[in-house]
């Protein structure tokens, strides 16, 4: 029992480490311990299955927000929430498994190179797991060690996991007495940590954009409700307040209004009443899709940009779609037994063509993400029109108390990575303005409604994981790999 016992309760305390308890200590302690257990694994299948029974734990954990979601969907059975997140852990826990099985297999004849190539294979293996069958990218690893992420401008989020792994080899070796091993291990981590620690401070503009982030605290099953729709809007104009004199530019949540924007005049003409000239507001609303004979066919999920005459100035398309929230795979198979999306429709939303920048009359540049999409490291921004800043409306309403801090943390590493800052408005929090360095400058608790004025923080120029991407990590990876190999042939 003990065999899969013991990884399983490592990896359900390691996801400790993630928001909103944020115990990274204790995720240093676990991983330490899955280092003990692959080295002291006897044969390669006995490292696999440590590794499979610790990722089955820390995504079961870590992702138990998942489970929340379906007590807004009345279509499914709300138990059935919690068997979504075992079965997806089910699967998630390959990726883990076979970072083990790597490192016991090319490292386990010292702890140095064991804990070299287990950080970069686990790069290599959360790389993956955001790219296969549409990839989750949610909760790297790397996120723990947020509060110390600049240098994620240097090697991206998946290097920043390789540095946890690291670290957690250090502890490994120092709780077996190897204080050696354990300064070899603790050095490359603090010196890496501390070079590429100093990133600029983006510069104040003294005529920077006036913002207001809209939160309106309204939950997930009021906002389904028909007999509440006036009152929500009621509370979105509300906190967007009469404008100051000076241009606005208002950003209200994903999907904030019920109408359906392109088709109907007067509901364009009730949200121009708001604005002033020079105001513009970014509000997040669905499309319809028509085919060529003008049937409904279909929807997008889609962030609208309109100015004081109600015209729509652009319309962005979400293009990292949520699987079984947003479209139904094998819809014809799935919905004859009973199963549905969890957007309440029957229609299945499109996927749109993926990052692209606006020019806001005005104001900016705007690279949009709407909620899930700001999760991938490396695929936000437009590389040929570089935004001044990313508006990020999300509707984290459905995700419980651990689903919206996590968010919130992976949208701080995508400014760290990037050099933009981020900007982002939910229904129930957190809502939040986010510098280019990644620092929290102003933000909504959860539940809590309210809105945020202040001006458009500046972006910092490209930084070198915006120039290259996911080269960095991976030459990471490569270069921990040779130095794990450097010290095996000099060990024996």
């Amino acid at each position: 029992m003990a065999r899969w016992l013991i990884p399983l309760v490592l990896g359900g305390a390691s996801a400790t480490g993630f928001e909103p308890l944020g115990w990274w200590w204790m995720t240093l302690l676990c991983f330490a311990g899955l280092i003990a257990l692959i080295e002291r694994a006897a044969t390669l299948p006995r490292a696999l299955w440590s590794g499979w029974w610790f990722g089955l734990g820390h995504f079961t954990i870590g992702l138990n927000w998942i489970a929340t979601a379906f007590y807004f969907q009345d279509a499914m059975p709300h138990w059935l929430g919690w068997i979504a997140v075992v079965l997806l852990s089910l699967y998630l826990a390959v990726y883990p498994a076979a970072a083990t099985g790597l490192a016991w297999r090319w490292g386990r004849l010292s702890l140095i190179p064991l804990s070299f190539i287990f950080a970069a294979a686990w790069l290599v293996t959360e790389w993956l797991r955001a790219t296969m069958f549409t990839g989750f990218a949610w909760n790297p690893l790397g996120v723990t060690f947020v509060g110390v992420a600049s240098i994620a401008r240097w090697i991206g989020t998946y290097g920043l996991s390789a540095i946890v792994i690291i670290s957690a080899g250090a502890v490994a070796a120092a709780g077996a007495g190897r204080w050696r091993q354990a300064l070899a291990l603790t050095l490359p981590a603090v010196i890496t940590l501390i070079v590429f620690a100093a990133a600029p401070r983006p510069p104040a503009a003294p005529k920077a954009p006036q913002i207001h982030v809209v939160q309106p605290n309204i939950n997930q099953n009021e906002k389904q409700s028909e007999e509440l729709a006036a009152r929500n809007m009621a509370r979105l104009v509300r906190l967007t307040g009469p404008s100051p004199g000076r241009p606005r530019l208002i950003m209200w949540p994903e999907a904030a209004v019920p109408y359906y924007l392109e088709q109907e005049a007067w509901a364009r003409s009730g949200l121009a009443r708001l604005l002033r000239s020079g105001d513009l507001l970014l509000t997040g609303g669905d499309a319809l899709v028509y085919d060529r004979d003008g049937n409904l066919m279909a929807a997008r999920n889609s962030l609208f940009a309109l100015d004081a005459s109600g015209r729509i100035l652009a319309r962005y398309d979400k293009s990292h779609l949520v699987p079984y929230g947003e479209y139904l795979p094998m819809r014809p198979l799935l919905s004859a037994i009973g199963l549905s999306r969890l957007v309440p429709g029957d229609l299945d939303f499109l996927p749109g063509p993926g990052p692209q920048s606006y020019a806001l009359p005005g104001f900016a540049s705007a690279g949009i993400q709407i909620c899930y999409e700001i999760i991938f490291s490396g695929h936000v921004v437009d590389e040929s029109h570089r935004p001044d800043f990313l508006f990020n409306p999300s509707n984290d309403a459905w995700f419980g108390e651990w689903g919206p801090p996590q968010h919130l943390a992976q949208a701080r590493l995508r400014a760290i990575e990037e050099g933009i800052p981020i900007i982002r408005s939910t229904p129930t929090g957190i809502s939040a303005v986010i510098g280019a360095d990644g620092r929290v400058l102003g933000s909504i608790a959860w539940h809590h409604a309210g809105a945020i004025a202040t001006t458009l923080p500046s972006p910092l120029p490209p930084t070198p994981f915006a120039r290259l991407g996911n080269i960095l990590p991976f030459l990471f990876a490569t270069a921990l790999t040779a130095i794990a190999i450097a010290v095996r042939r000099r060990s024996r």
